[in-house]
């Protein structure tokens, strides 16, 4: 069977958490954070290799929380997004305080991936049938048609929301052979008594479909895509107006593929509940969450025994 790995994007600042490093946040009984979960989940399914992507300056808290513990169950490496690892013509911009984005987060794995993975954030839970079939997909052998394939795990958007303000979520236009042929980042949708809404400045709401197939940076690659975010990144800092702004995101790229008709990418359905701390104030409904899928007996009481 091929080797596939997980990869997991643990570098974000976490701005809108108000502090303090949300990945590494406990939500479980015993001390479990939202990784634990990941990671268990891509195991069962049949990953034998995670890859943190972190910033050099997490890396001792990362390992302490949760690194050393996961390189007894899985083989483990770490690669680093820093804001000056750039391509050869760039410096970091005076000013410049956020990282460059996913699409870069995933190229800093260019050197120690050379199978399919699955990339995904560190601080989403994705539950586990996003896992068997993303896995699934990766280790069958694709139909060579001049185009790279590729997989994302889609979430109806209505299982994605906050309780507590408005998130951004790639809306998918998926064709009748359940490839994906469109991405709208749509910015600010939030929960409303009858679904999703998008909540403009001015406070007016545009109704949106709940049950539409959103993207939640849950993508099956290969390391084809490897080149390809090499050869956009300096093509995208090439361009960019103001370097102290802008991030070089997954979604964009996969569109753009997409649309250059140079790969398919399968939709793969989930009907999973989608949960994350996006804010400080979700987390108290992210233990909820953990508490009644235990209770349900999706996961023991310890995680990890």
């Amino acid at each position: 069977m091929k080797k596939t790995t997980l990869v997991v994007m643990a570098a974000g600042i976490g701005s809108r958490f108000g502090g303090g490093i949300k990945q590494l946040e406990p939500v479980g009984p015993s001390g479990e954070i939202i990784i634990d979960y990941s990671v268990h989940d891509a195991m069962e399914a049949g990953f034998d290799k995670v890859v943190f992507i972190i910033r050099k300056d997490l890396e001792q808290d990362f390992r302490e929380v949760i690194g050393d513990r996961m390189e007894k169950r899985i083989e483990t490496v770490y690669a680093f997004q820093e804001m000056d690892d750039l391509p050869a013509g760039f410096t970091k911009p005076e000013g410049r305080t956020k990282p460059w984005g996913t699409g870069q987060a995933i190229l800093c794995c260019k050197e120690l991936v050379k199978e399919p993975f699955v990339v995904i954030n560190a601080d989403d839970y994705y539950g586990k049938e996003a896992f068997v079939k993303v896995h699934d997909y990766l280790i069958q052998d694709h139909e060579a048609k001049g185009r790279m394939e590729f997989c994302m795990a889609g979430f109806l958007l209505g299982n994605t929301l906050s309780e507590n303000g408005g998130v951004t979520r790639g809306i998918c236009s998926v064709d009748a052979a359940h490839h994906l042929t469109k991405v709208t980042e749509t910015r600010n949708i939030i929960k409303t008594d009858t679904g999703a809404a998008i909540q403009a400045e001015d406070g007016t709401q545009t109704p949106v479909d709940a049950c539409c197939p959103v993207s939640m940076n849950m993508w099956g690659l290969t390391p084809e895509i490897f080149p390809v975010l090499e050869n956009g990144f300096a093509d995208f800092l090439a361009k960019l107006p103001d370097q102290t702004k802008g991030e070089y995101l997954i979604p964009m790229i996969i569109d753009e593929l997409i649309q250059e008709k140079k790969a398919n990418v399968t939709v793969l359905e989930s009907g999973d509940k989608w949960f994350g701390v996006t804010y400080k104030e979700d987390k108290p409904a992210v233990i909820r969450s953990f508490r009644e899928l235990i209770a349900a007996g999706v996961y023991r009481e310890k995680l990890f025994d």
